[in-house]
């Protein structure tokens, strides 16, 4: 693997990742400090870990690879329950163990259900990054509703900023993408994967996200960490290939600017035109009060 962690995961007695086991990136092992808005960290919640023991192993990973910042946002929909308390209860658990060595934050993996909605719009965030402004939003893969520019702008009304999460993965973005540039166009921003970029989701999903970062249409590239090995808490491979295709600055603003901005609810400092042009902007109805 070219810069970064590599494949074994090795623990020393304290539950530490082996230092051993750390190559070092031409930008240092350190260098450049990373942040990330979207990883599955916790453990027994949903489909991350499973265990403390792995959970705690995912964040020595991400520290050793350079992340400063996590944001562990469990799954809420239909399979899997959100529960703030127990989030909470779990997050303050990890810190117990890491201390200051990296900063854990909570948010979720939000579905657009009928549900969540209804609770969203009286307590908002119960859901958002940090409890702050920003929500990751996550479409189903069979059916995405033929209202969503409407729901995109009543969160929008309410003060909150919508993050499509993961689009190049999603089957029905994949076969019509100027769905996703109408959004864009709306106010709304797009996080990829990481590992997308590198071809762990297929050529489809990687095709995408090349084309979106050669025509600026991403504004996050986050982990979507699961586990130790298939979708590990891991981003430098994937910083490296962003600045060697688009710059320094760039591969800056998509992996600390804009994620340290959504974590600490402050205006995205990077937010660049699409290079694409003549996507209209949706006619959305406006409404005076706030319903989903």
């Amino acid at each position: 693997m070219a810069g970064g962690v590599v494949q074994k995961h090795n623990k020393s007695g304290d539950g530490s990742i082996d230092s051993s086991l750390l190559t070092a990136s031409p930008y240092g092992i350190l260098d450049p400090r990373m942040v990330d808005i979207h990883c599955h960290l916790l453990p027994g919640l949903d489909d991350g870990p499973d265990s403390l023991e792995e959970a705690l192993a995912m964040a020595e990973m991400a520290i050793a690879d350079g992340i400063t910042h996590v944001i562990a946002t469990p799954h809420a929909n239909d399979r899997y329950r959100f529960d703030p308390h127990l989030v909470d209860q779990h997050r303050n658990e990890l810190r117990t163990y890491l201390g200051e060595r990296l900063m854990l934050a909570t948010g979720c993996d939000f579905h657009l259900s009928l549900e969540n909605l209804e609770d969203l719009n009286v307590q908002p965030t119960r859901y958002t990054l940090n409890q702050k402004n920003y929500l990751l939003v996550e479409f189903a893969d069979f059916a995405i509703p033929p209202t969503i520019e409407e729901t995109l702008y009543q969160l929008q009304l309410a003060r909150l900023s919508p993050i499509i999460t993961h689009p190049e993965r999603n089957g029905l973005i994949q076969a019509q993408p100027e769905r996703l540039y109408r959004w864009v166009h709306q106010g709304c921003y797009v996080q990829v994967t990481a590992q997308s970029l590198l071809g762990r989701f297929g050529t489809k999903a990687q095709r995408l996200v090349r084309a979106w970062l050669d025509e600026d249409r991403i504004h996050f590239f986050a982990s979507d960490a699961h586990n130790l090995t298939s979708r590990p808490l891991r981003l430098r491979e994937t910083y490296d290939a962003v600045m060697k295709r688009r710059g320094k600055e760039v591969a800056n603003a998509l992996f600390h600017d804009n994620p340290l901005a959504a974590f600490e609810g402050r205006p995205l400092p990077y937010v660049p035109e699409p290079g694409a042009r003549g996507t209209k902007r949706p006619s959305v109805r406006r409404r005076k009060r706030f319903f989903f």
